[in-house]
Order: C-alpha cells, then sequence, then structure tokens
C-alpha cells in the first residue's frame, strides 16, 4: 500500500489529506476508538520494508505497534476520539461511531483540507471527504488510521483489564470471544459493559 491516492488528491489542490476509521465497534465491552491522521505529502516517503501500513487487522499486535511507532513519528498530525460505553447505550452503535470519528478529526491539531474514511452510512464531514468501503485495505491514510485507533484501543482495554481482572479483557479486548462469553455468564456484566447489545438485551450468553 503507498500513498498514491493521497498524491492524487495533493495534485488537484488539497494540502492536508486526513485519513479516518476506527477500532472496536463489534465488541461487547470497552470503548470505540476513532484515528485520524495527517502525513506530510511533500516529505512523507512509504514505511521502510519492517513497517507494513495495512488493515489493522492484518497485522499481528508487534507488526501494529512496529507501524504505530512509525506513525506517530511520521506523521504531521494525528489523533483519536473516544466513543465511551455508555455514549454507545445511550445513542446507539452508528451514531456513537460518528461521534468519535468527529472528535478525532476536531482533536487534530491541523485540520485538514480533505479527508478520506473508512465508509459509515450517513457519516459527513464539513470539509470535503470520500468514504471507501474497506479503505482501510486500500488507502495508505485510513490504513494507518486504523492502526492508530487499534494499538490505543488495546491499551485502553489492557488497563481496563487491570481494574475488571476477572473477565480477562487483556485476552479478548472486550470482543465476543467464547473465553468472554463464559466470563460474562458466570459473573454478569460489569460497568464497561455495552447492555444495550443484543447479548445483554435476550440474556444470551
Amino acid at each position: 500500500m503507498d500513498l498514491t491516492y493521497e498524491q492524487q488528491k495533493l495534485s488537484n489542490g488539497f494540502k492536508n489529506i486526513c485519513g479516518i476509521d476506527e477500532a472496536g465497534r463489534g465488541c461487547l465491552a470497552g470503548p470505540l476508538i476513532a484515528g485520524a491522521v495527517i502525513f506530510d505529502l511533500n516529505k512523507t516517503k512509504n514505511a521502510s520494508e519492517e513497517v507494513r501500513i495495512n488493515d489493522s487487522k492484518q497485522l499481528t499486535p508487534e507488526k501494529r505497534y512496529l507501524a504505530f511507532n512509525w506513525i506517530i513519528n511520521n506523521a504531521l498530525s494525528w489523533s483519536v476520539g473516544v466513543a465511551h460505553h455508555f455514549e454507545i447505550d445511550k445513542h446507539g452503535l452508528s451514531f456513537a461511531n460518528k461521534i468519535a470519528m468527529k472528535r478525532a478529526w476536531k482533536y487534530l491539531k491541523i485540520k485538514p483540507d480533505f479527508i478520506v474514511s473508512d465508509y459509515l452510512a450517513k457519516l459527513s464531514f464539513e470539509t470535503p471527504f470520500e468514504l471507501i468501503i474497506k479503505g482501510d485495505s486500500k488507502i495508505f491514510s485510513v490504513a494507518a488510521a486504523s492502526i492508530i485507533a487499534k494499538v490505543m484501543r488495546d491499551s485502553m482495554m489492557n488497563a481496563l483489564a487491570k481494574k475488571y481482572p476477572d473477565y480477562g479483557f487483556e485476552i479478548h479486548k472486550g470482543y465476543g470471544t467464547s473465553l468472554h462469553y463464559a466470563k460474562i455468564n458466570e459473573l454478569g456484566p460489569c460497568p464497561i459493559h455495552r447492555l444495550s447489545f443484543e447479548p445483554f438485551k435476550a440474556k444470551l450468553f
């Protein structure tokens, strides 16, 4: 994956092209995190051979961490936005996803003049933008944003695992694994579970 898409937008007159993506949408517990990143396209070159920029789900934790460090050291600006479990319960997952993405955009120190995001229905920005299906596997900046989101979310879940040590959050990161379901069945939900999700409403653990 390279910066071809971003370079094309640069040639169209845009300067600060921002990629946005999220992590944690399908989890049963914890926050949803969105990442945003802008590269200086006049200076930034593709990552080195040992660092792979791709959809975060396609990378091992070790490769993601290497990529994360490369991104934050080479980005012109980067940020994260958080939608907490209680916001997901209150507003619904889709709207909370938009909240996280808008917060990531808002917290950038340098404001973009063009945004490219992984596709999310009815997502819009005041800035010119494009939503691309599976953008995290096609567009360099979106892939980089997915890595930021995933690494930051994993770090938050590791911290929450210390607060709620009996659920194994450091292992499954809040996703609906057999271990996670077993822990919910044994202990019931804890304060960071998304109680609006179907397994909790139907009590099917």
